[in-house]
């Protein structure tokens, strides 16, 4: 018998452009046992736009065991097949009908998908590789099945979304939600992990602080953490697969983030945590053990996290995407970071340096190329996604003399690796790109800085900027976090943190610090030629960024004019 059931987890939206959208759901099988899922039963997955109370367009799509059950279906026409081959929609049962054509998404529209999955009888080997169209005669005629989409509970099978209007030029605004680190709490603390994901969605649907809604969320590190307590620590520690897909199970169930991830699309990006603490890809080098917890921690994250981005660079993970106009480039700096023992110049953050970069173009090479593509298109902000802070640095790990050069080699920021932050912040010099803003979480100290850099006079016009938001959840403020531990003004006695590049430096001031749980909602004004940065705490609630006895709630960054 063919039973249509609610996603287990999910739907989730994904990367979303004019015309398509990337909807991620996991299947539910009762007689699946955590990682153990059985073999004699096969899941695929059923996707319906609601249209008024009747479901229009319908597809099936595959949900692998490979994959831990977790399927993507591309709504719109420039379906993108990806490295998944849960990617691609079924062909129609009928294997005389015409293959399906994917629906056709309108810019600055609104939809609503239902989302579920079928299960069905499985007594192929496991080594047997079941093409589309043997798979789709074992199924029932689509149309005999959409309807049943309707019958499942809305609140674990609908997601909506709205796809940005086609633009040629910047929007004149935009506003999108940040944070980082959601930390799973333990016992009776769970619940507080998924409280701040209730007051974000009441930003996305426009019904907080008489704000319009915001369009996305960007969630840039430490979603999970596969080491709750420390990574030298063996009880509570994730090293295998089944312990990583229940760190993404606990998360993605919440009440309040599930429903955040099915109402505006959610891009990701992983840190540290999704692996191990202070991970770096030298680790894989030193001990079979590394290997292995890199292997099943990024299969876990590939599933989870990597399958609903963008897909620029192939398996690679760093993306590109664009809303309203405006672009942004989120990095990896994570998996191909490579550490030495001996010099700092020979710390790579984003991936060894090319020998060809011509044919084959580093990750650095990329975001270079991607920054004088967007410097010819105008002074718009340009926003690169970095989980690693870019600043401000940690008090102990500054760009002076008086700092220990032992800590400096191995710390975890991106003053431990100069040579990538110089090639970027010369590039950036060099080619006169006007309002850079990175943005960070990591560590758990929420923030604003402004970059300012010396040298030739059109260096000095440069606006630069970096906005942090961390932590959603993160219960030990005494362990990190401390304002206090961070540069506040690179120019100022015992704070010195120049960074020097050819002909100038680079320097910084940095405000607005808090280390409440928080996200941040950031607003995009091109008449005003501005930014504004408001940091809310879990409940929802404005937080102080200023003097007690004159409060600050909003932050406003000056750019320069575009």
């Amino acid at each position: 018998m063919t039973i249509l059931r609610p996603p287990g987890l999910g739907p989730l939206i994904g990367h979303t452009t004019p015309t398509t959208c990337r909807i991620w759901m996991r299947a539910d099988d009762p007689s699946d046992e955590k990682t153990d899922l059985d073999e004699n039963r096969r899941t695929v997955g059923v996707i319906g736009l609601l249209a008024g109370d009747k479901i229009g367009a319908a597809y099936y799509f595959r949900l692998p065991r490979e994959y831990d059950r977790t399927g993507v279906f591309c709504l719109g026409l420039d379906v993108d097949l990806g490295l998944h081959a849960n990617d691609i929609a079924l062909l129609p049962p009928d294997p005389q009908a015409v293959p399906a054509t994917p629906v056709s998404l309108k810019p600055d529209t609104g939809y609503t998908v239902c989302c579920g999955s079928l299960t069905i009888d499985d007594p192929f080997p496991n080594d047997l590789s079941l093409s589309d169209s043997r798979l789709s005669q074992y199924l029932p005629p689509i149309e005999q099945i959409k309807n049943e989409l309707k019958a499942l509970d809305p609140a674990k099978a609908r997601a909506t979304f709205r796809t940005p209007p086609a633009v040629a030029r910047p929007a004149p605004k935009l506003a999108f939600l940040l944070g980082s680190c959601r930390y799973p709490g333990l016992l009776w603390k769970i619940k507080e992990a998924d409280r701040i994901f209730g007051p974000m969605s009441e930003h996305l649907a426009g019904k907080a602080d008489n704000l319009p809604g915001a369009s996305f969320t960007l969630m840039v590190g430490d979603q999970i953490y596969a080491d709750e307590l420390n990574r030298n620590f063996p009880i509570l520690r994730a090293d295998t697969y089944a312990e990583f897909q229940q760190r993404y199970v606990e998360a993605f169930e919440a009440p309040n983030m599930r429903r955040l991830l099915s109402m505006a699309p959610t891009y990701m990006i992983l840190d540290d945590h999704e692996i191990e603490d202070n991970w770096s890809q030298d680790r894989v080098q030193q001990s079979t053990s590394s290997a292995h917890l890199f292997n099943v921690a990024i299969s876990a994250y590939m599933n989870y996290q990597w399958s609903h981005s963008p897909r620029d660079f192939g398996r690679l993970f760093y993306y590109r995407f664009a809303w309203c106009g405006y672009p942004f480039f989120v990095l990896d700096t994570r998996t191909q970071r490579y550490k030495t023992k001996a010099r700092l110049a020979e710390n790579h953050l984003l991936g060894k340096p090319s020998l060809d970069p011509a044919i084959h173009p580093s990750q650095l090479d990329q975001l270079l190329a991607w920054l004088t593509e967007q410097q010819a298109k105008g002074d718009a902000p340009k926003f690169i996604v970095s989980s690693s802070v870019f600043v401000p640095n940690s008090m102990d790990e500054r760009s002076a003399p008086d700092v220990d050069q032992d800590k400096l080699l191995n710390g975890d920021s991106w003053p431990s690796f100069p040579a990538t932050r110089k090639r970027l912040l010369q590039h950036i010099v060099d080619n006169k790109i006007q309002n850079v803003v990175f943005l960070s979480g990591d560590i758990h100290c929420s923030n604003v800085a402004q970059m300012s850099f010396d040298g030739p006079p059109d260096a000095q016009k440069l606006r630069a900027f970096s906005i942090t938001s961390s932590a959603f959840y993160w219960p030990f403020p005494f362990a990190d976090g401390d304002p206090n531990g961070y540069v506040h003004d690179s120019k100022a006695p015992g704070q010195l943190d120049s960074f020097k590049l050819d002909g100038g430096n680079m320097d910084y001031k940095s405000r607005a610090f808090t280390q409440d749980d928080n996200f941040c909602r950031i607003d995009v004004d091109q008449p005003a030629a501005a930014i504004t940065v408001r940091a809310y705490d879990k409940l929802g609630r404005p937080i102080n960024v200023g003097p007690k006895m004159a409060p600050v709630t909003a932050t406003k960054l000056d750019l320069a004019p575009w």
